[in-house]
């Protein structure tokens, strides 16, 4: 579809020869994979500790109870700033905010080498989980500006994929340098540092915080981007209504659901006036039940198959990665097949609502069943559907929030949401160390966790209706 008129780029992009037609490499899709790249290695760089924990307890001869302090300790800076990290993205922009905290927790993984002791441990996890903790709210700001609605479950399933992703990549590589080194469990945490620099670089390179800001961005691209036309791809009269009508708030504010950086900061409501919508709230419980059950794995599911299951460091290689490789499918299954199903029937909060309370359940059903498998065999395969179960909901909370909330105050909410999530961080693994101890029962750990899953996938299903939506078109 032509188009009279192209919108002008700054530094003349929109001169560009064949600007007026669809490139065939959407810029879009650079900067997602430069989001792909950062987050992978995010998650492999967090899996470390996961695989080295046994090393590690055995060299400081550390309880299960404080080495849970170790692990949540983490999440005591990692929650906050998630919530800053949105913040930051809405007033600095994505691309500075994500490339710094690339930079700062590659540091601080290198400098997990150093832990020499309880203290020494804590103190570099809380500034690990300072820098870690914006790359979500990040991820979320930056998909919502670069991608049109009708793509943005896609783009988010994907790059949130790279997460499982690093961890199953990242834990064999952790086995493997572990072993290369006769069980210098340092080694790994070093390599991961410098190999993070790297990619913080490149990422300065290729990433900017709007597509008009890039120099790669054509004029057809822009327009996708801003929902005026739909590439080569035949469009829906509803899907055209969702993509190009103008975006009523509650509070009367009006903005393009396209250009979602165009309306005007300061004539929307604050920050908390999206927050207090039950929705969100709903969407926020709901995200630390999620996170409860991810933390627990993350942290202490390879100590499990260790110490219950009885598997080795060579097994652990394979049985770890597994049940990741699952999360990677679902994280991408789930954005797309949700995208799908909206372009098909409408009703967006409802399906991706929905999406979460249904998968959520069946999650916490499962994952409470595994201490009651017969075999390690039966445990790996059981925690790699839960996985995927996990994370095809995994995107949906991001789309959720975007029904609901404008663009300039879309970093700040998410920000939000992830810090109540994040909370889980910190609790999950101190709780579960605390109960494997004490009651020596990791059934008790996983029922605690399947309860705060289900609780909180209920209470979107039942507290989570949107009243209002950014386009009444959208709106479920």
């Amino acid at each position: 579809m032509s188009v009279s008129t192209s919108p002008t780029l700054p530094g003349g992009s929109a001169a560009s020869r064949g600007g007026d037609r669809p490139p065939r490499l959407r810029t879009r899709w650079a900067v997602l994979a430069a989001d792909f790249m950062v987050l992978g290695l995010n998650y492999a760089d967090r899996a470390a500790i996961g695989v080295a924990a046994p090393y590690i307890i055995k060299e400081f001869g550390f309880s299960e109870t404080a080495f849970g302090w170790i692990l949540s300790i983490f999440a005591i800076s990692y929650a906050p700033f998630g919530l800053v990290g949105g913040w930051a993205a809405d007033r600095f922009g994505p691309r500075k905010v994500m490339g710094w905290a690339a930079l700062a927790w590659s540091v601080f993984t290198a400098a997990t080498a150093a832990g020499a002791g309880f203290v020494s441990f804590l103190i570099i996890r809380i500034l690990f989980g300072a820098a870690e903790g914006p790359q979500a709210t990040v991820t979320a700001k930056l998909m919502n500006t670069w991608f049109p609605r009708r793509e943005l479950g896609t783009a988010i399933g994907i790059a949130n994929a790279a997460t499982p992703l690093g961890g199953a990549v990242g834990t064999p590589i952790v086995v493997a340098v572990i072993q290369a080194t006769n069980g210098n469990w340092r080694a790994p945490f070093i390599i991961f540092g410098v190999i993070g620099v790297l990619f913080a670089v490149g990422w300065f390179a290729v990433v900017r915080d709007t597509p008009e800001q890039h120099p790669w961005m054509k004029p057809a691209e822009l327009r996708e981007i801003n929902g005026l036309e739909s590439g080569t791809a035949a469009t829906t009269d509803k899907d055209a209504g969702a993509e190009e009508g103008a975006a009523t708030d509650k509070a009367g504010t009006i903005g393009h659901t396209g250009n979602k950086e165009s309306e005007k900061s300061s004539a929307l409501p604050g920050m908390w006036h999206y927050v207090a919508r039950p929705v969100i709230w709903a969407t926020a419980l709901a995200y630390f039940g999620y996170a409860w059950i991810l933390n627990v794995f993350l942290t202490w599911f390879p100590t499990y198959l260790v110490a219950e299951r009885g598997i080795d460091l060579a097994h652990l290689a394979v049985a770890g990665s597994l049940p990741w490789i699952g999360g990677c499918i679902g994280m991408i299954a789930g954005g797309v097949a949700t995208d799908r199903l909206v372009r098909r029937i409408g009703a967006a909060a409802t399906v991706r609502r929905w999406t979460i309370v249904i998968c959520l359940i069946l999650t916490a059903a499962l994952f409470g069943c595994i201490p009651l498998v017969g075999s390690a065999v039966e445990a790996v395969a059981l925690m790699a559907v839960i996985i995927f179960l996990l994370y095809f909901t995994g995107a949906q909370y991001w789309t959720v929030i975007a029904e609901e909330v404008p663009g300039p105050r879309y970093g700040s909410v998410a920000g939000v949401v992830q810090f109540i999530a994040g909370c889980a961080g910190f609790l999950a693994p101190l709780i579960t160390g605390a109960v494997v101890e004490h009651a020596r029962s990791w059934t008790t750990a996983f029922t605690i966790a399947a309860v705060i899953a289900a609780a909180g996938a209920l209470l979107l299903a039942f507290a989570g209706r949107g009243k209002a939506a950014l386009d009444p078109a959208r709106s479920g």
